[in-house]
């Protein structure tokens, strides 16, 4: 008989027997709430789930697009706007539902799309014999685009047929389009959208945030009674911005441009009239940009047509990494140069290859077309750098003014060179100006006096306010295309050192190329802004394009008040700086070109030699022109900016000066200024000839006798200047912002520790602003 083995089995305790008591309760109860939860759902909101689910079920559950915000000039006139459109949808399905019973609805639905949209259609390939191809392949299918981007107009007949006849399985689905009216106006500023309506350049990106805008929902479903109902949630429109820029003056503005490349184009190469050029206007108390633009400009509407590269050198762009002989990389992916011919020259774009670009469905040549019109999107006025060159000679006297190193009374010998670091360093005027004063410097830019000048003032005191006047940082403008990084003033570095460390290393011959604006770089809107500051008493302000916010409705959102960040230099030596920038101008000045028939105007001419590979040829120039208007109380800026005119001998700043009397010849009497200088007979009639040749209608407003009287007596201007100080006063400027020191009183800087006068504003323990000698400064100054 077998021996059955039983095996020991545990039995429970009392204690495991009531923790399992306690477990199978609470999952009980976890299953009775979730059992509450269910029916809840059920008998609460069990409609609107199943409404949900069955709006992803329909076609007619759609997306409502927003409408973006619009682009405004200072007047509030459109420079953007979004345009509500509409796509023709064909539902398949729902046209050919009971195909048999409903076979004359849906010939009477086809004869009026051929009917009411033939022509929008055919843009497509499509005509009523493909769309019946189409139905019998297709029956199933609820969505296709048979015509895209209609207008009400357009589409309103087809809607009353429509509705009349109750036909089915077609619809239109609402969208909205970006339209720039004025084409090619402000094309830099303004910028462009994607297909899908996101900003991808100038403002339309700066700002895509505040113009974008929420898209809203539509819900279709069945109620209780299996009828078709909606629910909506409404889009939220974008908000709008209004801009500094006055549309008028950027039209005359990008007029002269165009003028100045029709007259270059094609003199000595076969590209445009120069290989940039750009204009900024400002007012100068305040950082507003009134204008500003480059040449090539191009079509809002259509950014993308390559027929506005004719005249611009080719890129390249690589689409592949380029090995030298030992399989490394000598040229990465992604780099882009300018194409060259076999003499090593640069290749223009022509009517033929730009017609390329736009028809070929090459990816390479795709890759090609990107990659140049990105060069030409590009915002000139602050994207790329430059030698500023003698334009920045206001700025090394003022350095020298400010910081109390000359008094302004000194004259110096300019025998055509100054020997600096084992170096002769020309003037000019080769032969030598001879004995110049200070304001001679400037007068008759001569270098070998602002040499002197910066010797005098020290490397030290000379790079610490080049610093605090904005050069080699960025602005912070509202607009996208700044240099990532702040841009490097060191062009190359005999020692390198790196000019972005905190000690700035310099030597005796970099201070002396300084003095004149040449071996460092910066952009436009960096020298305007710092130039601004010197001119309206030494106020730094941001430069800015937008002033205020709108919403949907049109109600003010945010007014962008003018931004004083700090004070440059005292009221003493902007009010010097002033009466020297306005001797250029005169009898004996290098701008009396830029002068503008009846006003009294101030500036500064600027040429740059400039370096190519590391060498100056003596060939290739950056001219250009900074002015200001009215001469004895500066309102409005204007910088113009020629890099390498097409031209045989490029350095001659009339280039650019020429620009300047066109643009304020123009400008200057719309603005409401009237000419305050003696007209001859001869200067009458060729101002004439000139409103004439360009279309200007408007004329200088009349000085009225008591005013004349007034500007005679000089009061007019000191009553102007009075008000301007009045309105100056009432601005809070950035440093009664900051903490106050306790001991002292005075504001301290968050950004650098130091005091700041509550008054002027002065940082009391900046560098800047002492008298620290530095080991390579001069010891002594070569003043006669």
């Amino acid at each position: 008989m077998k021996t059955v083995k039983t095996k020991n089995v545990q039995k429970f305790t009392i204690g495991m027997k009531k923790k399992l008591v306690v477990l199978f309760m609470l999952v009980l109860l976890a299953f009775a709430g979730l059992g509450a939860r269910l029916i809840s759902i059920t008998t609460n909101n069990g409609k609107e789930y199943e409404k949900k689910v069955l709006s992803q079920q329909r076609y007619d559950s759609t997306t409502i697009p927003y409408k973006r915000g619009s682009i405004l000039d200072c007047n509030e006139s459109t420079l953007a706007w979004s345009e509500k459109v509409y796509n023709l949808i064909l539902n398949a399905n729902v046209l050919l539902s009971d195909k048999e019973k409903n076979k004359d609805k849906i010939q009477l639905t086809l004869n009026a799309l051929n009917k009411y949209f033939a022509a929008q259609m055919s843009a497509n390939g499509i005509d009523l014999k493909w769309i019946q191809d189409y139905l019998e392949k297709n029956s199933d299918k609820k969505y296709y685009i048979l015509a895209k981007k209609l207008s009400y107009d357009e589409i309103k007949d087809f809607q009353d047929y429509a509705s009349k006849e109750n036909l089915k399985g077609v619809y239109f689905e609402a969208n909205y389009i970006r339209k720039y009216p004025e084409n090619t106006l402000a094309s830099d500023v303004i910028g462009f959208t994607s297909a899908d309506d996101v900003g991808q350049w100038g403002l339309e990106k700066q700002y895509n945030d505040i113009l974008g805008g929420v898209e809203g929902r539509e819900y279709g479903y069945l109620d209780d009674d299996l009828k078709l109902e909606r629910t909506t949630i409404p889009a939220i429109d974008g908000n709008s911005i209004v801009t500094t820029i006055d549309s008028h003056l950027q039209a005359v503005v990008e007029k002269y441009l165009n003028v100045f490349n029709e007259e270059n184009k094609g003199k000595v190469r076969p590209g445009n009239g120069a290989m940039n050029v750009g204009c900024i206007m400002t007012n100068i108390n305040t950082g507003e940009i009134l204008a500003m633009a480059s040449y090539p400009n191009f079509d809002l509407n259509n950014p993308w047509d390559a027929s506005k590269l004719v005249g611009m050198p080719e890129l390249h762009k690589y689409t592949e990494d380029v090995l030298d002989e030992d399989g490394n990389i000598k040229i990465h992916k992604g780099d882009v140069e300018q194409v060259k011919d076999d003499k090593d020259n640069p290749v223009y774009i022509t009517a033929e290859r730009a017609e390329q670009l736009n028809n070929s469905d090459d990816a390479d040549t795709y890759e090609q077309k990107v990659a140049n019109l990105q060069a030409m999107w590009k915002n000139f006025c602050i994207s790329d750098t430059y030698e500023p060159g003698s334009v920045s000679k206001p700025i090394t006297v003022a350095i020298g003014l400010d910081s109390g190193k000359i008094t302004g009374n000194e004259t110096y010998n300019c025998g055509g060179y100054l020997e600096v670091g084992g170096h002769k360093i020309h003037c000019h005027n080769t032969g030598g100006d001879g004995i110049v004063s200070v304001q001679q410097g400037i007068q008759k830019s001569c270098n070998v006096a602002m040499m002197h000048v910066a010797q005098a003032t020290g490397i030290h005191i000379f790079s610490k306010y080049q610093k605090n006047l904005g050069l080699g940082l960025k602005t912070n403008i509202d607009l996208p295309g700044e240099p990532f990084m702040d841009t490097d003033v060191m062009i190359h570095r005999e020692n390198g050192e790196n000019s972005k460390s905190g000690d700035v290393v310099m030597v005796p011959t970099d201070l002396a190329t300084y003095s004149f604006g040449q071996g460092y770089n910066c952009t436009m809107i960096e020298m305007i802004t710092a130039f601004n500051s010197l001119i309206n008493g030494g106020k730094f302000y941001q430069p800015h394009v937008v002033k205020k916010i709108l919403s949907s409705s049109g109600s003010t959102i945010k007014n962008i008040e003018p931004r004083l960040l700090k004070q440059t230099v005292s009221d003493s030596t902007s009010e010097k700086i002033v009466e020297y920038c306005n001797t250029v101008t005169q009898e004996g000045g290098t701008g009396t070109t830029a002068v503008p028939v009846g006003y009294k105007i101030g500036g500064k001419t600027g040429t740059a030699e400039m370096s190519i590979n590391g060498r100056r040829d003596k060939i290739n120039y950056v001219v250009s022109f900074m002015g200001y208007a009215p001469a004895d109380n500066p309102e409005i800026s204007i910088y113009v900016v020629v890099d390498r005119p097409n031209t045989i001998k490029q350095d001659n700043a009339r280039f650019a000066t020429t620009i300047v009397h066109n643009i304020l010849t123009e400008a200057l009497p719309y603005l409401g200024y009237p000419m305050t200088e003696e007209v001859t007979e001869k200067q009458q009639q060729e101002l004439n000839e000139f409103r004439e040749k360009y279309g200007i209608t408007s004329a200088p407003p009349k000085v009225e006798e008591n005013q004349e009287d007034e500007a005679a007596e000089g009061n007019s201007s000191e009553e102007q200047k009075e008000e301007k100080e009045e309105k100056e006063e009432n601005k809070e400027p950035i440093w009664k912002s900051f903490d106050v020191d306790p001991e002292t009183g005075y504001y301290i800087n968050p950004n650098t520790g130091n005091l700041v006068d509550p008054d002027s504003g002065y940082e009391l323990g900046s560098s800047a602003f002492e008298d620290e000698p530095s080991d390579d400064a001069p010891k002594e100054t070569a003043n006669n």
